[in-house]
């Protein structure tokens, strides 16, 4: 159908990862099988943190809500691709397109805030020991936890209706495996420069302040750090540090390389590979980094097996 000599489209075509049929299977796989392990980790996760007494402290408190986003916005994305992986055509309609880049944006929005959360947690529990339980009370906790989902639903509530204003006149065809806003401004023939403009400077805001908090938290840390008399205690405190900021490396640095450039050096190919890091391969890696290593997780999830076993 044609309006005003622009045809409007009422469902879009994905092109997916890969176009050939043998690759698509192998693919489907291998992200079932990634997918398969970040929902039982992260929904693990939060099950123990919520089962075992000793994980009730503001640390494991954030980590539950991260793992919770993880598990959402993954979710966004990766049932499609999966069924994706399984069609000839990969349509999706127009509506449920804006609905899938307003929630997989929000939690991934959400989990950039949450990072920087738990980073200043951190920072609280190494600087300031002896005032944690005053600083982080649990309405501090909820507080910091609900500033984290209200500013991620409406920066993201923002792009979505900006989004719904562009035109899309010559195809319908976005050479990717989920709608997100940079593959739809490559596509769009609307005039995109007032949308770029703003999600230059919200990504700038959103991540630059994350990033700053995160940094600053982590250099008095480290301070500390050095100041420490006990070596094994510098030694604990620097694995902590270093399984944070590798997280907080892969996932910021993908999202500065995704968002923070005009739609003209927009490589499509290369950001679709980029966009699985984040969509699928750090949701499943951060209870990994988190808190397989921990020995208060380890200890909690060998409690709830050893139980699950006694009752059987």
């Amino acid at each position: 159908m044609a309006v005003d000599n622009c045809i409007v489209f009422t469902d879009f075509i994905l092109l997916g990862l890969s176009g050939r049929q043998d690759v698509q299977q192998g693919l489907f796989v291998l992200f079932l099988l990634v997918y398969g392990i970040t929902v039982i980790a992260n929904l693990g996760m939060i099950f123990l943190i919520n089962m075992d007494s000793r994980l009730h402290t503001p640390m494991y408190y954030f980590l539950s809500n991260l793992s919770f986003c993880d598990v959402c916005y993954s979710s966004s994305v990766s049932p499609k691709m999966l069924a994706d992986f399984l069609c000839e055509q990969k349509k999706i309609a127009y509506n449920l397109c804006m609905v899938q880049m307003f929630f997989f944006g929000t939690f991934a929005a959400v989990d950039c805030f949450m990072l920087s959360v738990m980073a200043y947690d951190r920072y609280v529990a190494i600087c300031n020991p002896l005032l944690y339980t005053v600083t982080m009370s649990r309405r501090v906790c909820i507080q910091l936890v609900a500033i984290a989902y209200t500013a991620g639903f409406m920066d993201i509530a923002i792009f979505t209706y900006l989004a719904t204003r562009l035109s899309f006149c010559n195809s319908n065809v976005i050479n990717h495996f989920f709608c997100d806003l940079p593959p739809l401004l490559a596509l769009s023939t609307s005039d995109t420069t007032t949308t770029e403009i703003a999600l230059t400077f919200s990504c700038s805001c959103v991540v630059g302040c994350n990033v700053i908090t995160v940094l600053l938290s982590y250099s008095y840390i480290i301070t500390t750090i050095l100041h420490m008399k006990s070596a094994e205690g510098r030694h604990n405190a620097f694995s902590t540090c270093a399984s944070h900021l590798t997280a907080v490396a892969i996932f910021y640095g993908t999202l500065l390389f995704m968002y923070f450039r005009p739609s003209s050096s927009y490589s499509m190919d290369t950001d679709k590979m980029a966009s699985v890091f984040y969509t699928v391969v750090i949701p499943m890696l951060n209870p990994l980094i988190y808190s397989l290593r921990n020995k208060d997780v380890k200890g909690a999830l060998k409690k709830a097996v050893g139980t699950k076993l006694c009752t059987q």
